[in-house]
């Protein structure tokens, strides 16, 4: 392994994802879909003035001509009153796990919009939140011992949050609860899976034993919400995670003028995990919008090479509700704050060749060790990042200006080669006889073969 390291500091690095193996996996491997799909994160409350799963499924159709696979909706659960936050309250403090918040409509409303996305062809995926519940849940009368109290008796606030509560994972009674919750979202609606909130906040033998449990019903996909070079017990159990060790180190990179190098050797990390878990990679998020701002707050410059990478490193690609447009605005956490949706989806087109390249290309296919990524060398390393991702034949090159300033430079790398066809710009370029770029700001290319 210090040879792979060594070698992506530089500039030529095999970035391999076959080296290491999960022996304990809890369940079976991702199914088919899983390596070629992306996640559509929808924010019910603020997709439209409705605000409700009738009014979101009209959009659907658009999504699918977009390339989007999977929808993700957050917490769909009714919202606790007592200490809520704003007017409206956050998601994600539930009063109840078997119930449809009436702000968005009824259970028939949700079945049915689940029952038509099927159709589409899209996968639905949930967000589930095991950590904590609002102070109102229904198990605060009926199982006030489900809760971990402070020494007075109280119930535990979280950390940082005080409109939610812990839940105690030492109470059995209380897991096999949250069991029966999740089974019950797969048994009545068909769900397809569900995003974990705070997942590694919970321990993680709550998940080793809740996955092959809820997976009686049928298979799943798992998203959860942690960084597995944070918590690399986590991986063995879900099908995704986070990358927020790339995010905060990405968005330091351009904010703070950090090297490039930096970013490259995260990635060499990354890569280190192996294939028998995926990471997900974005640009924005329901918690970077509202809190840490767009990406175009971010990134400036680069969001769109940072949108290109997310969509074609190894992994799977996450979007989050109006990026499409672009929307440039933090959307309210708390209160009713509509995306402001206009006639034109401005960016919709670019996420097209980059989801339909990423669905239907098996170089991109994520967490599948036929695929080797190779990071390549540049006469401009400290600016591009460049890498080649291969399976069998078939090959995609991304280039992608990370700088805030226009760049000329050549790809030195004998791991390129051939004939490839620019998919933005639909032309055919013989690498064996021209590597040189002339990159203006915000510039990217992306080549299949």
């Amino acid at each position: 392994m210090k040879k792979l390291i060594l070698l992506a500091v530089i500039g030529l690095g095999i970035v391999s994802c076959t080296t290491q193996k999960n022996t304990k996996r809890m369940t079976e491997l991702p199914k088919e879909w899983k390596h070629n799909t992306n996640i559509y994160e929808v924010n019910i409350r603020q997709y439209t003035q409705e605000g409700t799963f009738k009014a979101f499924a009209k959009e659907m159709p658009r999504l699918k001509a977009m390339g989007v696979k999977t929808l993700w909706f957050m917490p769909i659960t009714p919202i606790a009153q007592q200490n809520k936050k704003g007017s409206l309250g956050s998601p994600y403090a539930a009063a109840d796990y078997t119930s449809i918040n009436p702000e968005f409509g009824t259970m028939e409303d949700f079945k049915a919009m689940v029952n038509e996305a099927h159709r589409l062809g899209f996968k639905v995926i949930i967000d589930w939140v095991a950590n904590h519940t609002g102070w109102d849940h229904v198990w605060t009368k009926t199982h006030p011992e489900f809760y971990l109290k402070d020494p007075d008796g109280k119930f535990h606030i979280a950390s940082g949050m005080d409109d939610i509560i812990e839940l105690d994972y030492k109470n059995q009674e209380m897991r096999q609860a949250m069991i029966d919750a999740m089974k019950f979202w797969v048994t009545e609606t068909d769900i397809d899976g569900f995003r974990c909130d705070l997942a590694s906040w919970v321990e993680v033998d709550f998940w080793e034993q809740a996955r092959p449990e809820v997976e009686k019903v049928k298979p799943l996909f798992w998203l959860g919400e942690f960084d597995e070079l944070e918590s690399p017990e986590y991986g063995k159990v879900f099908d995704a995670s986070y990358s927020w060790k790339w995010m905060h180190k990405s968005a330091d990179y351009y904010k703070k003028n950090e090297p490039l190098q930096e970013l490259k050797d995260l990635l060499v990390q990354y890569s280190n995990i192996g294939d028998q878990s995926m990471r997900a990679w974005f640009t924005a998020n329901h918690d970077e919008n509202s809190w840490n701002g767009t990406e175009y707050e971010k990134y400036a410059v680069i969001a769109k090479p940072m949108a290109v990478f997310s969509a074609t490193w190894n992994g799977v690609p996450l979007l989050y509700s109006g990026q499409e447009l672009p929307n440039m605005k933090r959307l309210e956490f708390f209160e009713k704050d509509p995306i402001k949706w206009t006639k034109t989806y401005q960016v919709a087109d670019f996420y097209k060749t980059l989801l339909d390249l990423k669905s239907f290309n098996p170089a991109l296919r994520g967490g599948d060790p036929n695929v080797t990524t190779y990071l390549l060398n540049t006469t401009a390393n400290d600016k591009i990042l460049a890498y080649v991702r291969k399976n069998g034949k078939d090959e995609v090159l991304v280039v992608l200006n990370m700088s805030k300033e226009p760049v000329n430079f050549t790809i030195e790398d004998g791991n390129l080669s051939g004939t490839f066809r620019n998919v933005f710009e639909k032309t055919k370029r013989n690498f064996d006889e021209n590597k040189d770029f002339n990159f203006k700001v915000s510039d990217y290319a992306v080549f299949e073969k």
